[in-house]
């Protein structure tokens, strides 16, 4: 090959650093922009061409096959620059692909067939009924989608059906703790495992068959994990099983971005690394090649606030840039209208693209008013991580009783109806015959109020699922159109223009991705970058949310998803608030958040003075709304 340096030349020194220690383990924190992903591809492609050491001794694992098949292809790139002629490819994937294929091999000591099979969430949800129909378990008091979620989560803390009973407090547990039992008996007589105990049965694996792990020790001598700070206990420990043998293991993530523990991920692997490691080398990526310095200090007032996992302070070599622009509307019209001006005034300065632009916000249902102006303006938009707003399930289910009492021989809403339960159907039914003759002299808000409440639909819903909080949210997201609309008539017809609307918009932008304006949820913002990042709804309830107000730790990932927003953006932010705010169907006046707070005055251009940053206690949950007003 050719020397060295021709490899890492495109590397700063801190960089270079880390991709050349390769003996022992190694923690690379890298904060947002900083080229995680660049050091971890040099540093196959330095262990493979300098080192010399065969690619099926290196193990690199992943949290999506988008990310690996990437990697994959980078290293190959690199390795051509070297003239290295690449024989094989080091084993690369998620955690659960790389679990299937060792149980593919080596399941059959645990009585694995090769050919089981694995149940997608779908299939699983499907063996949590049957189950729950063995033993009698109506679903109509305990959610499927509850008790899956339940299941999950207890395996990824690593307790067994077997162990569940002993942890189990209370009814809902206790209820779980049976179906746990019985769903796992129809995997195991289905030669069958869900997504979970790809990780589950791996571990039992490494524990009970000690020379198949041994194995696997000696075959990966190099093991790199990307985005560590959203590993599960489960994956935590499969990562420590193969790395203890030759300790050659180097894990990549930045705390502050850990934004995922509703799925199980414990931000606490990487604090507790050097714990673990304690000959660990720890090397901080801190330059940043994405944002402008204001937006980098803007994210780091936020995230500082944080005391449970290390913070870095990230530079850039680039123009301080333009300050952060805080901007308070009167409401969430406004607040749109304000955007879609905004993104044609700076097209038309800088002849940029639509897609330069993403609008973020903390809750989906905070999609509905953005979309009808979007639709209103005829600017292409896209979303991304989920549905429109009229075309999401629980919406199109609550529309489909509101025709049946306005037209109750509308077959295809009867049908729909039918679907979901026929127990609330006839409750709808009595609605209707109590009703009928005074329709229209009930509100629209009436109207949803009463259907909801008499069809227990809201609570049929609420499956204890954070998906199924935002089914709810978005279901009372609807009030606010209800509350706009009072006529019955005048709501559906406003409903029905709207979905027409949004039919040529969605296809325009699934065949125009270059050309469309991106709106998503912050999580769904995380590991993309945009020229111009508007975040939307800075008030204490809408973000941060207001299930995070009487957990700390709830509120510092709060933070770091604030964190995650921030760094998204690239020359321009834009932060919005409303003085008053259509949300749930309710007009409030809702506290000005306290991130906005965080961020120095003189990051900020904006009339309003943030000075007071002591107006937010995070070990409090009740704020005074007269202390900080008057601030």
């Amino acid at each position: 090959m050719s020397d060295t340096s021709s490899l890492l030349d495109d590397l700063n020194p801190i960089q270079q650093k880390a991709v050349q220690v390769t003996e022992g383990p190694i923690l690379i924190l890298a904060g947002a922009g900083s080229g995680k992903t660049r050091v971890l591809t040099y540093r196959v492609a330095y262990l493979i061409s300098e080192k010399k050491i065969p690619p099926e001794n290196i193990l690199c694992l992943t949290f999506t096959n988008k990310a690996s098949h990437e990697m994959i292809e980078r290293i190959k790139n690199l390795l051509r620059t070297t003239n290295y002629e690449l024989p094989t490819i080091p084993i690369m994937g998620t955690f659960h692909s790389f679990c299937a294929k060792i149980l593919r091999k080596e399941g059959k000591v645990l009585g694995l067939p090769p050919g089981f099979a694995i149940y997608n969430e779908s299939d699983a949800l499907d063996a949590i009924k049957e189950a729950m129909g063995n033993l009698n378990i109506p679903t109509q008091k305990t959610s499927p989608y509850g008790v899956r979620a339940t299941i999950s989560s207890a395996k990824n803390e690593l307790i067994s059906s077997l162990e569940y009973p002993k942890y189990a407090r209370g009814y809902y547990q206790e209820t779980v703790a049976k179906i746990y039992l019985e769903y796992q008996k129809i995997l195991d007589k289905n030669s069958a495992l869900d997504f979970d105990d790809l990780l589950l049965k791996t571990i039992q694996l490494f524990q009970t068959e000690t020379s198949i792990l041994t194995h696997y020790q000696i075959q990966f001598k190099y093991i790199l994990i990307d985005e560590y700070q959203d590993t599960n206990p489960a994956q935590y420990l499969i990562s420590k099983y193969l790395s203890n043998r030759h300790k050659n293991i180097c894990v990549v993530g930045d705390a502050s971005q850990s934004i995922y523990s509703f799925r199980g991920a414990d931000f606490r692997n990487i604090v507790n690394f050097e714990k673990d490691y304690p000959n660990v080398k720890i090397f901080n990526l801190e330059q940043n090649y994405r944002s402008t310095q204001n937006i980098l200090d803007a994210a780091h007032a936020v995230i500082s606030k944080n005391r449970s996992h290390p913070i870095l302070k990230l530079w850039t070599d680039q123009d301080t840039g333009e300050k952060i622009e805080v901007v308070q509307l009167r409401n969430e019209t406004e607040e749109a209208l304000f955007i879609i001006d905004q993104i044609k005034v700076i097209i038309s300065k800088i002849a940029g693209r639509l897609s330069d632009f993403a609008i973020l916000y903390r809750t989906n249902a905070q999609s509905r008013a953005l979309e009808e102006q979007f639709l209103k303006s005829g600017l292409p938009y896209r979303l991304v991580g989920g549905v429109s707003f009229y075309e999401r399930k629980e919406i199109k289910d609550v529309l489909s009783y509101l025709r049946l009492l306005q037209n109750p021989t509308d077959s295809v809403s009867l049908k729909r109806a039918e679907k979901i339960g026929k127990g609330r159907l006839g409750k709808l039914k009595q609605v209707y015959q109590e009703i009928s003759a005074n329709l229209d002299q009930y509100p629209t808000l009436g109207l949803l109020d009463l259907i909801l409440q008499k069809t227990g639909y809201l609570a049929y819903l609420d499956n204890g699922t954070d998906e199924g909080k935002g089914k709810i949210e978005n279901v009372k997201e609807l009030r606010s159109v209800a509350e706009e609309f009072p006529n019955l008539i005048g709501f559906l017809e406003n409903v029905a223009l709207v979905e027409n609307g949004y039919i040529p918009n969605q296809k325009q932008a699934t065949s125009n991705q270059q050309e469309t304006v991106t709106l998503m949820t912050l999580h769904s913002a995380k590991g993309l970058e945009f020229s111009t990042v508007f975040i939307v709804g800075m008030e204490e309830g809408l973000f941060p949310h207001s299930r995070s107000m009487l957990d700390i730790n709830e509120l510092e990932e709060e933070r770091r998803l604030m964190y995650v927003g921030i760094t998204r953006a690239k020359n321009k932010l834009f932060l919005t608030y409303t003085r008053q705010r259509l949300y749930f169907g309710t007009r409030s006046n809702n506290l000005i958040s306290r991130f906005l707070s965080d961020i120095p005055q003189a990051l900020i251009l904006s009339n309003t003075n943030f000075k007071d940053a002591d107006s937010f206690d995070d070990d409090v949950s009740i704020h005074d709304a007269e202390d900080w007003l008057n601030a």
